[in-house]
C-alpha cells in the first residue's frame, strides 16, 4: 500500500524531508546531570534514529535558570557544542532531519533542580500543583536576557550541526507561561491583554529567526511548539489560540506543532464545541505546515491525520515501543510492528534505567505506554494496553 505519510516535503526554509513522519520529542531523561549527552542518550538516539523525516530531540535548556529537570540536555553553553554535534550527527545517519528542540522551564521547576536558586516566571505565580514554588518574576532585563539566550542557543544549534530548532512553547513551560493569564499578570509591555502576553513569544521567534539569518550557511527549520488550551482559570482558552496562530502564520515559520494527548481531541472547556482542536487550528494556520501528535500508533492511523489535510503526523508512545516503525512500513512488514513494550527488551530498545523510571511513572499516570506485564502480575482487558505493575 502507498502511503501519504511516506511521501516526502519540502519545508519554506528550503530544508528536504524525506517523510511526513516526526519522532516528537519526548523527555528521557538520560543525559549527564550537568546537561551533557551521555552515551546512553547516543545510544538510544541511534536506535530510534533514521527512519522518520523529522528527528525532535528531548528539550535543551537555554540558560541555568531554565532547567527543569534532572538528566536535561543543556544548550546553553559553547562548551555542550561538540557533545549536540554527536547527538545531530547520529540522527542524521539515516536521512533523518536533526531538530534540537529549546525551552526555558520557568516556573516548572524548583530551586533543588535549579541549585539553590529559585525558579522564574512571568509573575509570580505557582503553578496550581501540589509542591510547587513560587516563582521569582522576572525583571524586565532579565527578560531580554532570555531572549538572548534563545538565540545563542539557536547559535550553538546551527554550529552543532542541527538541520532546525523547535521553539518550546507548549506544556506550561515559559513561553506558555507568558501567554497565560494565569501565569502572566503583569500590567507592563509584557502583558495584559492577548496581543501583550503575545510579546515574548514573538519576541523570542524574533531573535531565533536573527540567529538563523546571521549564523546558518545551510537552509535551516524554525518550528514552534504550543498547546492550545489550559484547565486553569484563567487560562488559555482556544480564542486565544487562534489569535496566537493567525500571527504565527504570519511568521514564515517553517511549522507548526499542535501538543495534545489525542490527535482529535476536541475542547476541554467548551463541551458544546466538538469540532477536533486540529481542525480548528487548521483553518487558521493557512500557510504553516502543521504537525499533529497524539496517539497515533497504526499505519491506518497516520494516514487519517494525512487525509485530513495535516503535513506531518508525530508519532510518541509508538516510536518508543517500535523504532523501526517508518523502516517496517516502507519494507511491507507492517504484521511484525510492536505495539507492548516487553520488559525484556528494554536493552534492545536503550532505554536505560533514569527513562524506565520515568516511562513507569507516566505510564502509572494513564499515559498508557504498553508496557508488557511481569510475572505474576493480573491481566486486564486488551494486552497491548495492558499497564505494567510491580
Amino acid at each position: 500500500m502507498t502511503y501519504k505519510f511516506l511521501e516526502p516535503i519540502t519545508l519554506k526554509s528550503g530544508v528536504k524531508v524525506k517523510n511526513r513522519v516526526v519522532l516528537p520529542p519526548m523527555t528521557e531523561t538520560m543525559a549527564l546531570n550537568n546537561g551533557e549527552i551521555s552515551r546512553d542518550e547516543l545510544r538510544y538516539t541511534a536506535l530510534h534514529a533514521g527512519g522518520v523525516g523529522l528527528f525532535i530531540t528531548p528539550v535543551a535548556y537555554i540558560n541555568e535558570r531554565a532547567k527543569g529537570f534532572e538528566g536535561e540536555l543543556s544548550v546553553a553553553e559553547d562548551r555542550f557544542i561538540p557533545g549536540l554535534n554527536k547527538m545531530a550527527t547520529t540522527i542524521q545517519q539515516n536521512g533523518s532531519k536533526a531538530i534540537l528542540q529549546i525551552f526555558s522551564a520557568g516556573r516548572m521547576s524548583n530551586s533543588a533542580i535549579l541549585r539553590g536558586h529559585k525558579p522564574v516566571s512571568a509573575s509570580a505565580v505557582p503553578a496550581p500543583r501540589p509542591g510547587m514554588e513560587t516563582p521569582e518574576e522576572l525583571t524586565n532585563a532579565e527578560i531580554e536576557q532570555t531572549i538572548t539566550d534563545f538565540g545563542a542557543a539557536t547559535r550553538r544549534a546551527i554550529q552543532a550541526g542541527f538541520d532546525g530548532v523547535e521553539i518550546h512553547g507548549a506544556n506550561t513551560y515559559l513561553i506558555q507561561q507568558f501567554f497565560s493569564p494565569h501565569s502572566n499578570r503583569r500590567t507592563d509591555k509584557w502583558g495584559g491583554s492577548v496581543e501583550k502576553r503575545m510579546t515574548f513569544p514573538l519576541r523570542v521567534i524574533a531573535e531565533v529567526q536573527k540567529a538563523v539569518a546571521t549564523y546558518a550557511d545551510r537552509p535551516f527549520v524554525v518550528g514552534y511548539r504550543f498547546s492550545p488550551e489550559e484547565i486553569e482559570e484563567p487560562g488559555i482558552r482556544m480564542a486565544d489560540t487562534l489569535k496566537l496562530v493567525a500571527k504565527l502564520d504570519t511568521l514564515g515559520l517553517d511549522y507548526l506543532h499542535v501538543s495534545m494527548g489525542y490527535v482529535w481531541r476536541p475542547s476541554i472547556n467548551d463541551k458544546s464545541n466538538k469540532t477536533p482542536l486540529i481542525d480548528q487550528i487548521q483553518d487558521v494556520a493557512k500557510e504553516t505546515p502543521l504537525i499533529s501528535v497524539g496517539d497515533v500508533k497504526t499505519p491506518v492511523d497516520a494516514e487519517r491525520v494525512m487525509d485530513d489535510g495535516i503535513d506531518f503526523v508525530a508519532i510518541g508512545r509508538e516510536s518508543i515501543r517500535e523504532p523501526h516503525w517508518v523502516e517496517k512500513v516502507e519494507a511491507g512488514a507492517e504484521d511484525s510492528i510492536r505495539y507492548t513494550l516487553p520488559l525484556a527488551d528494554l536493552d534492545e530498545l536503550g532505554i536505560a534505567s533514569p527513562y524506565f523510571d520515568f516511562l513507569q511513572m507516566m505510564d502509572m499516570g494513564g499515559a498508557n505506554i504498553g508496557f508488557t506485564p511481569a510475572v505474576g502480575a493480573v491481566v486486564e482487558g486488551d494486552q497491548a494496553d495492558v499497564v505494567f505493575r510491580k
